[in-house]
């Protein structure tokens, strides 16, 4: 679990790029300076780790590249101890960037083996997400509800209708939306029943899948 000088100074590279690509949220751009996202990957592409590139993790998913993640979690403009949601734990890249943030994370993950390598790795980290679960991204967590804001960090071809459901009166939804490409779109519930929806250009995304592995 090395995290060295040359990592760092690899993580300002990258986060002068996120700049230059638009980023300007000084709370994610010091949270991707300080995370050393090359222990989020397999060690084969360890020396690829802060280039702005999406990787392969294992259980046919892969960890998003850093802008998707950078402006997702810009999008959600966190504000300290929000409770998040995030659907796709993933590598545990996102979870670490939110947390870090100062976000109370409650992040759900379909596949067991993704599940327990960030059960793991987390803690080695110094990493305290809220709550880790094993499940259906498409129900969300209503047992936690309501949420701040919910992140889903996969591909879906709807809205799923539980996590809507989940946001509070206020709370931002970001999701990328379609089939082959997808459409960034930025949910924010306005009353019980009143969403405004905004768009921000197309993504790549795996899919997000209906329930667990």
């Amino acid at each position: 679990m090395k995290d060295t000088a040359k990592h760092q100074g690899l993580r300002n590279q990258l986060v002068s790029l996120l700049q230059q690509k638009g980023i300007t949220d000084k709370n994610v751009l010091d949270a991707i300076s300080k995370i050393p996202r090359h222990l989020f990957l397999n060690s084969s592409f360890e020396d690829y780790a802060y280039q702005d590139k999406a990787f392969p993790i294992g259980a046919g998913q892969t960890i998003s590249q850093p802008y998707t993640v950078a402006f997702q979690s810009q999008l959600l403009e966190v504000k300290k101890d929000d409770k998040v949601l995030e659907i796709g734990t993933g590598s545990g890249y996102q979870t670490a960037v939110l947390c870090t943030m100062g976000a109370k994370v409650y992040s759900v993950e379909r596949q067991n083996e993704l599940f327990k390598k960030t059960s793991v790795l987390f803690p080695k980290l110094g990493l305290r997400p809220k709550h880790l679960s094993f499940g259906d991204g498409y129900k969300g967590l209503p047992l936690h509800a309501p949420f701040d804001s919910i992140i889903v960090t996969a591909g879906a071809p709807i809205i799923p209708k539980p996590l809507m459901a989940q946001l509070k009166i206020g709370g931002r939804l970001v999701i990328p939306l379609g089939e082959e490409v997808q459409i960034m779109t930025l949910l924010i519930r306005k009353n019980a029943t009143q969403f405004e929806k905004h768009e921000f250009g197309e993504f790549r995304f795996v899919p997000l899948l209906e329930d667990k592995n």
